[in-house]
């Protein structure tokens, strides 16, 4: 199902490259816009991930960097049949994750260090194992590809506003500067759009479900909920602010709030998250097991 869903977003923004091609440079610009297209299309799908990471600075690590988080990430993955995701680290206070790839033998996943700071181990852990959800569904291909898209879309717009903003004589602005300033004024609500379309709330509800039963005790998720909407609503991403199409990728929308911000928002209710997961803790079984400690609650 979320192989045919990218491929219709694939399609969809493929149009929309067209569109805009053709506004910013008629048919040859349409012919440039298609063949950019095709390349985006190829990259995003073998390569958007390692971009995503890259945007937000995030570095992997191995066991020796933090024991407790590593091995904790390969029990979770193991409890979930998975193979073991590379493991990133994203120098960050404010407290979130994603999780990223195309398959489950190419994922990863990425905690800021805000999030190991402000968590407790079992939380942390329920974290991990609501990200390693999104990758057991294969949520992870559709929610990369669509960030990295919606991010070409709109270096299209800032492209044409370059090229296309010339004035006349008399120092109006000429009929493509005026097409090209409201195609610009309507890219932003309409690459949100699609974002929207192709990012079901719902992904993150069935996540929070598996995730729960992955790590044995949907209280650690809940818990785990409360404190990083607290923290992403207190402490700002400015990565995130700077690529709001790609805010859907995390566990709790991580910008600000504001009006161009709400655009792009495409997480359910935090409250609703935690009732639905609160309603599951008779349901669920035994719960996860943590490593030994060793030198500290990451060390």
């Amino acid at each position: 199902m979320n192989y045919a869903r990218t491929a219709l977003l694939m399609a969809a923004m493929t149009g929309l490259f067209l569109a805009l091609g053709w506004v910013f440079g008629g048919q040859q610009g349409m012919l440039m816009a298609f063949a950019f297209a095709l390349a985006m299309n190829f990259f995003s799908y073998w390569f958007s991930d390692k971009l995503v990471l890259r945007m937000y600075g995030a570095r992997e690590i191995g066991e020796g960097d933090a024991p407790q988080f590593y091995a904790t990430v390969r029990q979770l993955a193991q409890r979930a049949q998975l193979p073991m995701p590379k493991v990133y680290l994203m120098e960050n206070d404010q407290p979130n994750a994603f999780a990223t790839g195309r398959n489950p033998a190419h994922a990863a996943v990425a905690a800021t260090t805000g999030l190991l700071r402000m968590l407790s181990a079992e939380e942390v852990a329920a974290v991990m194992a609501h990200e390693l959800a999104h990758v057991k569904n294969r949520d992870s291909l559709t929610m990369t590809i669509t960030a990295t898209l919606a991010g070409a879309i709109g270096m299209i717009a800032n492209f044409g506003m370059m090229f296309g903003g010339s004035r006349d004589n008399n120092g109006r602005p000429n009929a493509v500067s005026m097409i090209v300033g409201l195609a610009a004024s309507i890219l932003a609500p309409l690459v949100a759009m699609l974002v929207q379309m192709a990012i079901s709330r719902s992904r993150e509800y069935e996540a929070d479900r598996i995730g729960a039963e992955i790590c044995g005790n949907p209280q650690w998720l809940a818990s785990a909920l409360e404190k990083i909407s607290r923290g992403a609503q207190a402490i700002p991403n400015n990565d995130a602010e700077a690529n709001p199409a790609s805010a859907h990728l995390f566990i709790i929308n991580p910008l600000s709030g504001g009006a161009r911000d709400s655009l792009f928002s495409t997480h359910p209710s935090t409250e609703n998250r935690i009732a639905q997961l609160m309603a599951m803790t008779r349901s669920v079984g035994t719960g996860f097991v943590q490593p030994a400690r060793r030198r500290g609650p990451w060390g």
